[in-house]
């Protein structure tokens, strides 16, 4: 399996706050992964310390096969794009000088290909529309266009959503699975939407208190998410031979809990145990959304 990046139990400490903790994460190339966790877990300053804004306490990292440590860091670092909380754009300037900049400072030999950009983005149309005139979203869309300048095949986003109106959000959305289809790029996205997030992720890292404490692709996510139904019992034994019989998929949590999985009518499946003679104490439904998902994994708390 080839990963784009991988994090080895990296740290960063300032004086005694611990942002990250013995970190590790593990990125595949051609994944869009989402980093969730809420404000404060680490997110921004593993983005930091991966793009080279700033050093590890301990610990290392490795892009595309070259570790930090190495002098070959810095030309790994040239197939990444990013943006870091806010885009860095010049508002006295059109979009298509935002980018001509741009693309003199990563060195392209010439200005081809910044057309294509803007169309890429939407802001073709732009013309001498000064980008402090621009919507949020536009902003945004200019920010991932010169993140691109230096042709990436990894974009780090931080927050690309942040503030964004629902049409903002779409398009951000459109982009982003754009880039990763036709482009093959792959993107780090770090995020604390998590019902818009579920709708492009194909890989998940939950970060709380500095650490990764689950690495998970959607498709396994999407199995421990499905709609159940969780019946209080007190002898499981009846009821999983029932399961059984009946090729009910189901999952024995404890000595007096069972949760049914799949698309099931609640009244024909009481009706069913009831004509064995099998009677729930409690039964109950439900849908677990990814925002339920981490705040379980994570033990509570505030996702703000």
């Amino acid at each position: 399996m080839e990963y784009v990046l991988e994090t080895n139990n990296l740290e960063k400490k300032y004086k005694d706050f611990r942002a990250l903790n013995h970190t590790n994460i593990h990125i595949e190339k051609g994944a869009i992964y989402g980093l969730i966790g809420k404000n404060g877990a680490g997110k921004t300053t593993l983005i930091r310390i991966v793009c080279g804004l700033q050093e590890p306490t301990n610990g290392s990292y490795i892009i595309y096969g070259k570790s930090n440590n190495s002098n070959d860091i810095i030309s790994a670092r040239k197939r990444m794009g990013a943006i870091i909380e806010t885009p860095s754009i010049y508002g006295e300037m059109t979009a298509r000088d935002n980018l001509i900049e741009q693309y003199k400072l990563v060195g392209m030999p010439s200005l081809d290909g910044i057309d294509d950009l803007l169309k890429l983005v939407g802001l073709e149309d732009t013309g001498k529309k000064k980008a402090k005139n621009f919507s949020l979203g536009m902003k945004q869309r200019l920010g991932i266009a010169i993140a691109l300048a230096n042709n990436p095949d990894f974009l780090i986003l931080d927050e690309p959503i942040n503030g964004l109106d629902p049409q903002g959000i779409i398009e951000i959305r459109e982009l982003i699975l754009k880039l990763n289809k036709e482009r093959r790029i792959t993107i780090l996205i770090s995020s604390h939407y998590l019902d818009e997030l579920s709708k492009i992720a194909t890989h998940y890292g939950f970060l709380d208190s500095g650490s990764i404490i689950q690495e998970i692709t959607s498709e396994e996510l999407m199995k421990k998410m499905e709609h159940k139904i969780i019946l209080t019992v007190n002898d499981p034994k009846e009821f999983v031979k029932y399961f059984e019989q009946n090729n009910i998929s189901y999952e024995v949590m404890d000595s007096k809990t069972i949760n049914v999985y799949g698309k099931h009518n609640l009244s024909k499946l009481v009706s069913g145990l009831s004509k064995k003679n099998l009677i729930a104490d409690e039964i109950h439904e439900q849908e677990e959304t990814l925002e339920n998902y981490y705040m379980n994994l994570i033990g509570g708390g505030n996702n703000d």
